[in-house]
């Protein structure tokens, strides 16, 4: 019996543990209030939300280097940084995986992979992989956009860029632009969540 009960009890445990992680790990929702972050630009110049004055809002895109998804998703994110940067809505890129895992992430090759690409977005590096647990991103590109507000930056969508990361030209729904084209028109955002495919995070 004590033994039945010592072995109910460890099950418990474990269970709540199991959900303590769980939620810890989860991030963001939507209607979240975002925190800012202080992060190093591949210039070597410190980036913050709150340095951006004239933001309406952010599109948050954790990326990088070497993940073919990532890679394959690079013009379409230069083309949205264009594209939303003057109307309100810049891109903020960030590396969040940790270097000693996959030595294509270092620093230095991601402002290698910056001029390269010439970069019109800050790309910053999640040192420490303090950031991207807090959003709950899982995946390279994960995209979390964000409007300002006076209660702070809310989240109003989180997932894929659009529905297909291998041909850009069979696209049918491009989920981000419709996202912060409702946004810009005081509009509800119909698709709030998405599946984001792509590389998993290395840690």
């Amino acid at each position: 019996m004590k033994k039945l009960k010592l072995a109910l009890l460890l099950f418990v445990a474990v269970v709540a543990a199991s959900f303590t992680l769980v939620t810890s790990e989860k991030g963001y929702e939507i209607g979240s209030i975002a925190t800012d972050f202080t992060l190093k630009n591949i210039d070597n110049q410190i980036v913050s939300l709150r340095d951006m004055k004239d933001a309406k809002g952010y599109i948050v895109i954790f990326t990088c280097n070497h993940c073919p998804y990532a890679v394959a998703y690079e013009d379409r994110i230069i083309a949205l940084d264009k594209k939303y940067k003057k109307l309100g809505y810049p891109v903020i890129a960030i590396n969040p995986n940790n270097p000693e895992k996959q030595k294509e992430d270092s620093f230095e090759k991601m402002q290698v992979r910056a001029k390269e690409k010439g970069f019109t977005f800050p790309y910053l590096f999640d040192e420490g992989q303090k950031i991207y647990p807090q959003y709950g991103a899982t995946k390279t590109p994960h995209v979390y956009i964000l409007e300002k507000t006076n209660k702070g930056n809310v989240v109003k969508y989180i997932g894929a860029i659009d529905d297909n990361h291998a041909d850009e030209s069979a696209v049918k729904e491009k989920y981000v632009e419709n996202a912060v084209n409702a946004l810009l028109n005081n509009k509800e955002v119909s698709v709030k969540t998405t599946k984001a495919i792509g590389c998993s995070i290395k840690v």
